[in-house]
């Protein structure tokens, strides 16, 4: 597969696009007065201790306070004090980043109160970004990823990603990270990913000098800083996509900004001299992402309904608590001799493409509900099915599809850690309010109605006057006249009509002159 990065940057926005096959995957936005949180540590102070959830609030100095789980908070809140003993040798998991590892069964776990009391400072890193009205994920189990290591300093172990079967390489990679941590006093977990198998020793080396001097300045601004306080924040987009993606597939990197292309180009020399050449200064003065199709990419991302190349659609609907996808055949009515069943099962083969695709380009994460067409025959739901499978096995971040019902509906968890494009790139509807419905012209006629009743009683002057949307006049003129000659009959008097475009389309005002 060929893959490419396109970036750009305008001093105030930097967005990044994943290409694969000239296929527009992944778009990530980062803006410098919204910088993400995930990854960041910050020193911070318990703000509520919350027995009933066995969750705490913790005040890190973000807009709203940080949520931490009991499962997600170390034994002993002194993070700096290392744990006795050598390296644990068993099972190394399987993942490159793993999830916190917290030392106790779940059954054994200790209340969040006997951890934790309201006031006390503790040191935290975000794994999920505010989400609405939710506030930061929280642990205190603290990681950080290097190009070739990950550096969990609140554990003793050292792992190996799975990826990396070659037992020899294992333990070579393994050997070289305990001997730092002998010679330099280092201690600290360390997961070695993927990307450092056959890497020299140099490479792993610079990881852990790496880890070390951070893991040492962190230690200093914790003892110097007023709570709460930022002590670490993760590097910028660019420079965690370069670090976490980058690989040989990546036939070029496109850069609009010269400075971030002297960073990029830098950073790629330092650690993958091979690819330096593959990093690209985009000099052109039409607009890079327009260059590659990704601004229409994005356009169409920040619509409902997306259509196939079939002619059939899919359509897309965010909630607080889910994403609902839905299939339709649309103008696909497939050849001359094909069953329905066949036209069917072509349409929702060729949306299981768009929708992982769509997943990954919109960045839905948490539930998903897929509402495929219904088919009758168990080969043809499997067929399907599979065909999900495979497609979601070239997503990056993590999910799982399970089919609940056995004509079309399958419902896909994907962990998600940041906001949507849709809810970064837009903003409720000042109309509508995020609802997609306003208030039809004869309803809100009706309310006036209602209204000038109520206060008929209170008219001893010239009459009403109505200040209304000049949409709304415009239909007490026209379609509604008869609501507006019941006003006047029930006021005995002149009731006025005054345009006013500064109204919302569903606002009013009545006046008794």
């Amino acid at each position: 597969m060929n893959k490419e990065m396109i970036v750009t940057s305008n001093g105030h926005q930097t967005m990044v696009a994943i290409l694969e096959d000239d296929q527009v995957v992944e778009v990530s936005v980062e803006r410098e007065r919204q910088r993400a949180a995930v990854g960041n540590i910050y020193k911070g102070r318990v703000s509520k201790v919350l027995p009933g959830m066995q969750s705490a609030f913790v005040d890190v100095g973000l807009e709203r306070d940080g949520f931490l789980y009991v499962t997600d908070v170390i034994d002993t809140m002194d993070t700096f004090e290392r744990m006795e003993g050598g390296d644990e040798e068993g099972e190394e998991g399987g993942s490159e980043a793993p999830e916190p590892v917290g030392g106790q069964a779940k059954g054994d776990q200790p209340k969040i109160e006997t951890l934790l009391k309201a006031g006390q400072e503790i040191l935290v890193q975000v794994v999920k970004e505010p989400l609405g009205t939710k506030g930061a994920r929280l642990t205190s189990h603290v990681t950080m990823a290097g190009r070739f290591l990950v550096f969990m300093p609140t554990v003793d172990h050292i792992g190996v990603s799975r990826k990396i079967e070659a037992r020899e390489e294992r333990g070579r990679l393994r050997g070289l990270v305990r001997q730092f941590r002998e010679a330099e006093g280092f201690t600290g977990g360390v997961i070695i990913r993927t990307a450092a198998a056959t890497r020299p020793e140099a490479d792993i080396v610079a990881d852990l000098v790496y880890f070390k001097r951070i893991w040492e300045e962190i230690r200093g601004k914790v003892e110097s800083s007023p709570c709460p306080a930022a002590v670490y924040r993760e590097q910028g987009l660019v420079a965690k996509l370069i670090r976490d993606l980058l690989t040989v597939e990546y036939s070029a990197i496109r850069i609009d900004d010269e400075a971030e292309y002297r960073r990029v180009k830098e950073m790629v020399q330092r650690f993958m001299p091979a690819l330096a050449a593959r990093v690209k200064h985009y000099t052109k003065d039409f607009p890079i992402f327009e260059e590659y199709g990704v601004q229409s990419e994005i356009d169409k991302a920040l619509r409902s309904k997306v259509w196939l190349k079939s002619g059939g659609y899919i359509v897309i609907n965010q909630t607080e608590a889910l994403v609902a996808i839905d299939v339709n055949t649309g103008r696909f009515v497939g050849k001359r001799n094909d069953r329905l069943e066949d036209t069917i099962v072509k349409t929702n083969i060729e949306a299981v493409k768009e929708i992982v695709r769509q997943v990954r380009l919109r960045d839905l994460g948490g539930i998903i509900v897929l509402d495929f067409i219904d088919m009758e025959e168990r080969k043809n739901r499997q067929k399907v099915s599979q065909a999900l499978d495979q497609e979601l096995a070239r997503d990056r971040s993590p999910s799982k599809a399970v089919q609940v019902s056995d004509f079309g509906l399958i419902i896909i968890t994907r962990k998600r850690v940041k906001q949507s494009l849709e809810r970064v790139m837009t903003q409720p509807c000042p109309y509508c309010s995020g609802t997609a419905v306003i208030r039809s012209a004869a309803t809100i006629c009706y309310e006036i109605l209602d209204e000038v009743r109520k206060v008929a009683a209170e008219v001893d002057g010239p009459g009403v006057q109505v200040r209304v949307n000049p949409d709304i006049a415009r239909a007490l003129r026209e379609d509604e006249w008869a609501v507006l000659a019941e006003m006047q009959t029930a006021v005995g008097r002149r009731v006025s009509i005054r345009s006013d475009p500064h109204l919302h389309h569903e606002q009013f005002d009545v006046m008794v002159l």
